[in-house]
């Protein structure tokens, strides 16, 4: 290891929201881990949320720590608490601006990972002359995808469409685009500028498993790129993977204990993230859909509209009655403990919505996997679960809207059921299985010394040691 004079010390800034911070902060846990001094600048609620995790890996040694942003007398974030990491991607971080500056200042560490959503922190950072790496925890494909709809626009000119100049071919809806996408205007918020002046982007994937978007990413979109992932693999004790995120809704005991009395592939596992919102009547579809299917699950209920209000008419008469008394259903209403979940003998499938956490978190546990995409760029994950890498069968899900939007069209019981049924039966599904199983087992070697993973992370440590030798070599001339 580095002495403490040579040792690079980076700085990592994630979003907010749940889906942005967890990858963040394990990020700068596996580059703490490869002897970098790391520091996760964060709101005072969320270092309270990681501090456990963080202890830990300082007992052991790593050079971590949590620094909590002040927030100026008076101020606070809209809709962030230490229990709801639910932020949407437009929550206003702004007031971190002055703390942020003052911080870098300060310290000038060798580079800061900043979080794409921090959408005025580019012109911040660049303005002290810091290098700047862009986290915006997506994968290559999904870039790519998005890359070939703003270069050709081919959803202006047919429904359905085909992206041009892709390895593989992807077809699409317009309704499964961002409403900003159908139209071909700009994202707000994400100008290309940004990129262009920054060191490059650390991507939470990993070579293998989408090689030729890897390529397309680095060498026809010319973006520098590290790619590092899976990052939820650097969880490899019970306490990180209970903690991750925020406290569970239920005893990670007693739901490994009702796992523990399943057969092994038995279970589907059901969650749609920390941010999604679906309505009554959608939930009431899924929950008759499962119950139909006669399969096993553990279903985390996420967050309900609004329009619900207090009313659970989501659930069918009688339907958490059944399921305690068959035993064919764990619903936990809340946060659940995601990677142990997965990793358990028992569970053999995975409904998501194809958040890219929820998606890599499947592969690295090797479950096949019912896509139902909502928002985000989960449509084009949904792409490479089910059309390229082929782990995966669709739900029918067709309607891209915003996480806080009212739905048009619903996803019927029948779809469910039949979903669930293929991807827990026999022939397509075991295959589907023995490939997730393949992959699940490169995601693992990535990570390990010698693996594509772990040499990128050794590369841009590197890089950024050549840098300062560089920046030191100028300082030395200019002074003689």
């Amino acid at each position: 290891m580095d002495s403490e004079a040579g040792k690079v010390e980076m700085f990592f800034f994630p979003f907010v929201g749940g889906g942005h911070l967890i990858p963040m902060i394990d990020l700068a846990r596996i580059f703490a881990s490869h002897g970098v001094k790391a520091t996760v600048i964060t709101i005072p609620n969320d270092a309270v949320v990681f501090q456990n995790a963080i202890a830990r890996d300082q007992n052991s040694g790593l050079d971590i720590h949590l620094h909590p942003l002040p927030l100026p007398p008076g101020q606070h974030l809209q809709t962030i608490t230490s229990v709801d990491m639910s932020a949407p991607p437009f929550t206003d971080t702004s007031i971190l601006q002055s703390p942020l500056t003052h911080l870098l200042l300060l310290h000038r560490p060798d580079c800061i990972i900043a979080d794409s959503f921090h959408r005025w922190a580019a012109d911040s950072i660049d303005s002290i002359g810091i290098p700047r790496l862009i986290f915006n925890g997506n994968c290559c494909f999904s870039r790519c995808c998005e890359h070939s709809i703003k270069l050709h626009a081919p959803q202006l000119n047919s429904d359905p469409f085909v992206l041009p100049g892709l390895p593989h071919r992807i077809e699409l809806t317009r309704s499964q685009l961002s409403i900003y996408a159908r139209s071909g205007t700009e994202f707000p918020g994400k100008p290309m500028r940004t990129e262009l002046n920054s060191f490059g982007q650390v991507m939470n994937s990993f070579f293998e498993l989408e090689p030729e978007y890897a390529e397309y990413f680095r060498n026809q979109m010319g973006r520098k790129a590290w790619i590092i992932g899976p990052v939820s693999l650097c969880n490899r004790n019970v306490e990180d993977k209970a903690e991750r995120g925020q406290k569970s809704a239920i005893d990670e005991h007693s739901c490994l204990n009702w796992l523990d009395s399943k057969k092994p592939n038995s279970v589907l596992y059901v969650s749609f993230g920390s941010l999604v919102r679906m309505n009554p009547t959608q939930l009431l579809e899924l929950a008759h859909g499962l119950e139909a299917s006669d399969c096993s699950f553990i279903w985390a209920v996420g967050k309900i509209q609004e329009s619900a209000g207090e009313d659970e008419n989501w659930i069918p008469d009688g339907f958490e009655e059944r399921m305690k008394k068959t035993n064919k259903g764990l619903i936990i209403k809340g946060w659940a403990p995601q990677l142990l979940i997965l990793e358990h003998a028992s569970v053999g499938g995975f409904m998501t919505h194809c958040g890219w956490n929820s998606t890599l978190e499947g592969v690295c546990a090797g479950v096949p996997m019912v896509t139902w995409p909502l928002s985000a760029e989960q449509f084009y994950n949904e792409k490479l679960v089910t059309d390229v890498l082929r782990i995966g069968i669709k739900v029918g899900s067709e309607e891209w809207a915003s996480w806080n939007m009212e739905r048009k069209t619903v996803v019927g019981r029948e779809k469910v059921e039949a979903a669930v049924q293929r991807l827990m039966g026999g022939g397509e599904a075991a295959e589907m299985a023995a490939r997730a199983k393949d992959l699940a087992e490169k995601a693992k070697r990535a990570v390990e010394e010698g693996g594509s993973s772990y040499n990128d992370v050794e590369d841009l440590i590197e890089e950024l040691k050549s840098r300062r030798k560089t920046e030191a070599t100028a300082a030395d001339e200019k002074a003689q």
